[in-house]
């Protein structure tokens, strides 16, 4: 009975052994990727490999950027910080709900907010208030017409 306890202690950590071999030890970053990842040190050996990787890739991303950009992330980062749970809930569900959309809508929307952030402040607000004040059909029948537009000018584009 013992023996099969231990065969299966070993079978389990020579399963396990490419999973642990794989991930990374927080003094095989480089010293850039260990300025920027510094608060998830005490936590990095128990990320997953796959995270570890996106976070390396993030911060060799973050090296590129320029003082301005980088204030501009520091400022949406604490924003996103203050959000209650619930509001990222939601924030990262409608952005699912973006990246399964065909590329072509995805500009479409893209485009559309641009146009949206140049407008003066309070156009915007007028127009968050009139769509505030829609009823879920009135949005619905809002956003067709908006979709339908959008193929439109799609469709002339082609031609």
């Amino acid at each position: 009975m013992r023996t099969s306890g231990l065969r299966r202690g070993v079978l389990l950590v020579l399963l396990a052994w490419p999973l642990l071999a794989s991930a990374l030890d927080w003094d095989e970053l480089e010293p850039a990727e260990q300025a920027v990842l510094e608060p998830l040190r005490e936590h990095w050996e128990g990320l997953p490999e796959a995270r570890q990787e996106r976070l390396r890739q993030g911060a060799r991303r973050w090296e590129t950027l320029s003082p301005e950009q980088r204030a501009r992330l520091r400022e949406r980062f604490e924003h996103w910080k203050r959000l209650s749970p619930e509001q990222r809930a939601r924030i990262r569900e409608r952005y699912q709900r973006f990246r399964q959309l065909p590329p072509e809508e995805q500009a479409l929307l893209r485009r559309e907010f641009r146009r949206f952030k140049q407008l003066p402040p309070e156009r915007r607000q007028e127009l968050r208030a009139r769509w505030r004040s829609m009823s879920p059909e009135q949005r619905r029948a809002f956003i067709e017409r908006r979709r339908q537009r959008w193929q439109g000018s799609a469709q002339q584009g082609e031609d």
